[in-house]
């Protein structure tokens, strides 16, 4: 055995190719510094057969107990390749701005129709106020309408409403009496006019079966008939081919105190107009008679009462034999109930 190689203790050999390996269970292989050749006084001669060393190639070696090398490959602790990002199409890109477009789009259309819709509630709020305000404005002039109405009713203007009304005004004759009647009421179908007058005025002639009268005034004269009677209501209905100006009847009654107008023929004197106030509404044998101080004669029998508005309230029809400035009419309601065409 070679002095200063322990087997047993290699490292306190002192041969430098060992090296204290607490892991390890011997020592390491011999180092070979040139082929064929082992360095001296590696291992004991004892061990290795005299003679001649082969030059040839080693023989082969377990290599389990060689450190095995790592496969080739990235070290064990990098991180893995990165993916090779996807190329996006031109087409997609268009596709999203457009997109992107047609959102901006519809975001301003409802706006704009949102904004629209509140202007809409704003004007139809206004348009309802202005409405509301409209209608008060009419109520506060119609009322002030009526009050001003009411006033002019207890003013009458005599001249004013002659000369209105008197056109529309006619001495009727029979050859038995002379009395007045007026154009009132709605057109007839046949075409002409319609006038009122009393009965007792054409009762001799109608009961004799004449009904032919003549309606007269300034001077001309136009041919008329008896065309419908009402014994009950001293009525009578007369018609003419002749197309005269129509009176309107008053909606409602003339209260006590207002002042009237009548217009007549007393005793033939045909366009006579007096004056006077409604004094009282009267019951006499059953019928409503409105009583008023305008002076009337024979004559003014079937003529009309007139209010301050020039509209029709009675039909005048007789009178106080013993007395003055008593006079008595008809009321225009039951001339309107008794003949249907007069309103």
């Amino acid at each position: 055995m070679t002095a200063g190689y322990d087997p047993s203790n290699p490292v306190a050999s002192g041969n430098p190719d060992v090296h204290e390996d607490p892991e390890r269970l011997g020592p390491l292989p011999p180092r070979l510094h040139q082929a064929g050749s082992l360095p001296t006084g590696a291992l004991p001669t004892g061990s290795i057969p005299t003679g001649p060393i082969s030059t040839g190639p080693l023989p082969a070696q377990t290599t389990s107990a060689w450190p095995v090398s790592a496969p080739a490959g990235p070290p064990p602790h990098s991180a893995p390749p990165m993916p090779t990002p996807a190329r996006r199409s031109p087409l997609a890109a268009v596709a999203l701005v457009l997109a992107l477009l047609l959102l901006v789009v519809v975001g301003v259309q409802a706006a704009f129709i949102v904004d629209l819709e509140k202007k809409a509630d704003k004007a139809d709020a206004a348009a309802h106020s202005a409405q509301a305000n409209d209608a008060a404005r009419l109520k506060a002039l119609e009322d002030r309408a009526d009050r001003l109405e009411q006033k002019t009713g207890g003013n009458l203007n005599a001249a004013d409403v002659a000369a209105s009304v008197r056109p529309s005004v006619f001495r009727v004759s029979t050859k038995y009496a002379t009395g007045t009647a007026f154009a009132i009421g709605k057109a007839p179908a046949g075409g002409g006019t319609d006038l009122i007058t009393n009965y007792h005025v054409v009762q001799d002639a109608y009961t004799k079966g004449e009904k032919d009268v003549s309606l007269e005034r300034t001077d001309q004269r136009f041919p008329g008939k008896i065309i419908e009677v009402h014994p009950d209501k001293d009525l009578a209905v007369l018609h003419t081919d002749e197309d005269f100006t129509r009176l309107t009847a008053a909606a409602e009654p003339p209260k006590v105190g207002e002042p009237v107008l009548v217009i007549g023929s007393p005793l033939g004197l045909e366009d006579t107009v007096t004056t006077g106030v409604v004094s009282a509404f009267r019951q006499l044998g059953g019928e409503s008679l409105m009583q008023f101080d305008a002076a009337i004669n024979p004559g003014n029998s079937g003529g009309p009462v007139f209010n301050a508005k020039k509209e029709v309230v009675g039909v005048a029809t007789l009178k106080a034999q013993q007395a003055e400035g008593i006079g008595l009419a008809i009321p225009i309601s039951v001339v309107c109930n008794t003949v249907a065409a007069v309103c």
